[in-house]
């Protein structure tokens, strides 16, 4: 589906973050989101629910490819450029809530992190581990 000059899918209503308010953008260098749009949207095709957006953490990324998902590996036949610590990506929230579990959450960004989250993730959880609030 296109988007709209604002990079977010047209005719549907607009994303909301786990403190009610818009969605902001994630991150565009590197781009994420399941949309590759920078922001943690999803919709029904996203089977991962890409809606947690979290900053990369050397623990967490050991933790991640430890899983089988491999996120620091640079992989530019797919023009992922691998991740790297500080950098914000739009995690899977089960993948978020299984680190937190785990002791290996990496902070998050709750202005930019989607509603959807809150599926598989307390937002006391992702409060503690947040950037954003002061």
């Amino acid at each position: 589906m296109p988007f709209d000059e604002t990079g977010r899918r047209p005719g549907r209503r607009p994303s909301r973050n786990v403190l009610g308010g818009p969605v902001g953008v994630c991150s565009n260098d590197p781009m994420t989101g399941f949309f590759r749009n920078g922001c943690c949207e999803t919709s029904p095709e996203d089977l991962g629910s890409h809606t947690v957006c979290a900053v990369m953490t050397a623990t967490f990324l050991a933790f991640s490819k430890a899983q089988g998902n491999d996120l620091s590996t640079p992989r530019p036949e797919f023009g992922f450029a691998g991740l790297k610590p500080g950098d914000r990506w739009c995690l899977c929230a089960p993948r978020w809530q299984e680190a937190f579990e785990a002791g290996a959450a990496p902070q998050v960004v709750l202005h930019s992190t989607e509603e959807g989250a809150l599926r598989h993730c307390r937002l006391a959880d992702l409060t503690r581990f947040a950037v954003d609030l002061a």
